[in-house]
């Protein structure tokens, strides 16, 4: 596709990609509100888990099902049910009907990154997408920050349904621009569904996804309960590969992970959702309680990580479009990466405001080495066909990543949290602060001030000690990073002069090993 015509269809894509980011953010800030009117203050967690476990499960199947029948038609659909699901969550009236409908609008949700990123992947060639990797790194920084400004707005001034309303004029604007303006081929071919490999398949992934979100909270990590899930897990996935590999059109054609660059940058969006996902989830508490941040505030003092994400995206995107060279980006990402961690692995209750924006702008210019860049890796590492099948694996390597980074940092904050409090006010305080390990449940903005001061203070110093704490343990993750990334193989990039064609390139993605 020509630039210009490039530029009609590209608002659309990034609207569609600023919806599912925004989303959660949003709902996340207003949630009190919604608790407050509907009650059902204990199925609190499920209105979160719903929605991941609906786009959790859903991401591999979008990207499949574009592969087959057509990326523009499958995209719109996402949108579709995204924005279905969202105006039956505003007009939710109890907590059941809300986690059923967020469980429904998060299937749409899965869609919407992966169709984005596999609608661009198809219009525009590997070489010259380096181009637009800021423009995307961009959006990611407006959801980071604008999430908690706008959901604080709502939260504030507004019906908390306006949390899911907000999404129909943006969500709107994409479909329409991108039912009018974008030009795809349609596919025509007849194709069996693999319905056994996507029931089998999500199964795996649900079972996983509450595994990382019950363990060590809703049930001990020895329980019946997380035990029975995991066997679910390992027999459901067992049983995926083996259906998988015998049907004419699975939903995951495991032959693509024969390509040895494709499995590594697999690999590493795995580790840097464990690492980055996992890590930076206790930043906000970290800046409500220790640095005495607002809800509201915590969203911009983000903003030096997503500065140094957008500047980074921006100079490898236009020298792997200038130069076809990408292989030396993901290695210096992860080197960036272990230094970030190691900067915030030393944040305690002295930390200034500024020392903890410039790790943030150092942890920021890593993921911008790596986040498009691995896409593009993987993008380019398939046939044509299978496009939305790797770009929907990529976004499903970091999610699934980031799930379990959250579970086990969570883990690690909350022994440290209560073992550090212990120190100071002893046990049976510590279990009341720390909510037996239910990661602290009583400590919050509202009820800090309302301490004692040596327990106030005792309070911001185990903060303080057990999100450094969970830095440190990042690191261990982290390191693994430049490890895989130096074994990427340099091959050219579609749409350069160098690339082979498409005959020789499918050639090499099925004999590659």
């Amino acid at each position: 596709m020509s630039d210009k015509r490039l530029r009609v269809v590209l608002p659309g894509l990034l609207m569609a990609m600023l919806l599912a980011m925004l989303d959660n953010v949003i709902v996340g800030t207003a949630m009190p509100r919604i608790v407050g009117d509907l009650g059902g203050v204990d199925h609190l967690s499920w209105v979160v888990t719903a929605y991941v476990l609906g786009s959790t499960v859903s991401t591999p199947i979008w990207g499949k099902l574009g592969d087959l029948y057509g990326r523009k038609t499958v995209f719109l659909t996402s949108i579709v049910l995204f924005l279905l699901g969202s105006v039956l969550c505003g007009f939710a009236q109890d907590m059941p009907q809300l986690i059923g409908f967020r469980a429904f609008q998060g299937l749409g949700a899965g869609g919407l990154m992966v169709g984005a990123m596999a609608v661009l992947g198809e219009l525009v060639s590997p070489r010259e997408r380096g181009k637009y990797q800021g423009q995307f790194a961009a959006v990611m920084a407006v959801a980071m920050v604008g999430g908690p400004l706008v959901g604080g707005f709502i939260t504030d001034h507004a019906d908390w349904r306006w949390a899911f309303f907000v999404n129909l004029p943006l969500g709107g604007a994409a479909l329409a621009l991108l039912a009018l303006k974008l030009d795809m081929p349609k596919k025509r071919t007849e194709h069996r569904i693999d319905w056994l490999g996507a029931a089998l398949l999500s199964a795996g992934v649900t079972a996983l996804v509450l595994i990382t979100t019950w363990g060590g909270n809703q049930y001990a990590w020895g329980s019946a309960q997380i035990a029975g899930l995991a066997a679910l897990a390992v027999v459901s996935l067992a049983a995926f590969m083996v259906v998988e590999r015998r049907h004419p059109e699975p939903i995951l054609p495991l032959a693509i992970f024969r390509n040895r660059n494709f499995s590594l940058v697999a690999g590493i969006g795995f580790l840097v959702g464990f690492a980055m996902f996992g890590a930076i989830t206790f930043l906000p508490l970290y800046q409500q309680i220790v640095q005495g941040a607002s809800a509201t505030n915590s969203g911009l003092l983000l903003l030096p990580m997503m500065g140094g994400l957008l500047v980074t995206s921006l100079v490898a995107g236009q020298m792997i479009t200038k130069t076809g060279k990408y292989r030396i980006f993901p290695v210096i990402g992860g080197f960036v990466m272990i230094v970030a961690m190691v900067l915030l692995s030393r944040l305690d209750s002295d930390t200034s405001k500024t020392e903890s924006a410039i790790y943030m702008a150092v942890l920021g210019l890593g993921m911008g080495f790596l986040m498009q860049t691995s896409m593009l890796i993987a993008q380019n590492s398939v046939e044509l066909k299978d496009l939305g099948v790797a770009s929907s694996t990529s976004t499903f390597a970091r999610s699934i990543g980031g799930a379990f980074g959250v579970a086990a940092f969570g883990a690690i904050f909350n022994h440290r949290l209560h073992d550090l409090l212990a120190e100071k006010v002893g046990d049976q305080a510590a279990d009341q602060l720390a909510g037996g390990g239910g990661g602290g449940a009583s400590i919050g903005p509202a009820t800090l001030g309302q301490l004692p001061a040596g327990v106030r203070t005792a309070v911001i110093d185990a903060i303080a000690g057990a999100t450094s704490s969970v830095f440190l343990w990042a690191i261990a993750a982290t390191v693994l990073v430049p490890l895989l990334a130096i074994f990427i193989r340099e091959v050219a990039l579609r749409g350069g002069p160098e690339a082979p064609n498409e005959q020789a390139e499918s050639t090499l993605v099925a004999q590659e090993g």
